[in-house]
């Protein structure tokens, strides 16, 4: 049977999806709890690969060397950058770009050394099915998350959406930083700390990846408010909700 990986970057994420797998077991590794059990009748194995690119490229190697994982998806919080991309929005990657590679003047800004490219793409078939899994979340939000949660983050109409995701080792907070992003990037939707090199693991070992994203801020001044609670209240019943969602569309 296909092996499903499943990464996020702090507990809160994750916590909601492992209470959902009525059978995993731990298996550390690397300084990394694994748990290896299943969910909506897949095979899945979920682990926290803390925050940062060289945190998240260890444990997803680990994933695809140890588990032998035949997909992988991220899940977890973002900042938003793209114009309309909202607090409370979904933004599902088509590609990853590290904002923060500059090996100038020897190669392009943002090209990763020796690949000849700076983006990384999504697989398609997965994110196509991530984005159905979103919308069918989505248009029901309210038995997802509450009506008060709804009210007291104002989240209005959350919607999904799809392309450039970019990482870098800095949690950007300030309006210059993001500013800055959208002059160098203009198309990009999120940005985050680990999708990227997540990205490039799995282009290597020619194995599909994707990443859904719940933007929780605007990568901005404002961009700790509630940052935590958010994560609790919000972003993992999302998570949860949209990868019960996925993995219940492929059985079907």
């Amino acid at each position: 049977m296909a092996v499903i990986g499943i990464m996020s970057a702090m507990q809160e994420e994750l916590a909601a999806v492992l209470a959902a797998m009525p059978d995993e077991q731990r298996v550390s590794v690397a300084g990394r709890d694994f748990w290896v059990g299943h969910w909506q009748g897949h095979s899945v194995v979920a682990v926290l690969s803390r925050i940062g690119k060289v945190a998240a490229a260890t444990t997803a190697t680990v994933l695809l060397e140890r588990f032998g994982v035949s997909a992988l998806v991220f899940t977890g919080v973002a900042g938003g950058l793209g114009s309309g991309v909202q607090v409370g929005d979904v933004v599902v990657a088509d590609s990853f770009v590290q904002h923060d590679m500059d090996a100038s003047p020897l190669f392009p800004r943002y090209e990763v050394p020796l690949y000849g490219r700076a983006r990384f793409a999504a697989d398609g078939v997965l994110s196509a099915q991530l984005i159905v899994a979103t919308q069918q979340v989505l248009r029901d939000a309210e038995r997802h998350l509450g009506s008060d949660t709804l009210a007291q983050f104002r989240l209005a109409s959350p919607r999904v959406h799809h392309g450039l995701v970019i990482s870098g080792d800095r949690f950007v907070a300030t309006s210059a930083e993001s500013q800055g992003l959208r002059l160098a990037l203009p198309d990009a939707l999120a940005v985050e700390m680990e999708g990227a090199a997540v990205a490039q693991v799995c282009h290597d070992y020619a194995v599909p990846f994707a990443a859904v994203r719940t933007i929780s801020d605007r990568a901005d001044d404002a961009a700790q408010t509630d940052f935590q609670r958010f994560i609790r209240e919000v972003a993992s019943r999302y998570s949860l909700a949209i990868l019960s969602q996925w993995l219940n569309n492929r059985q079907a």
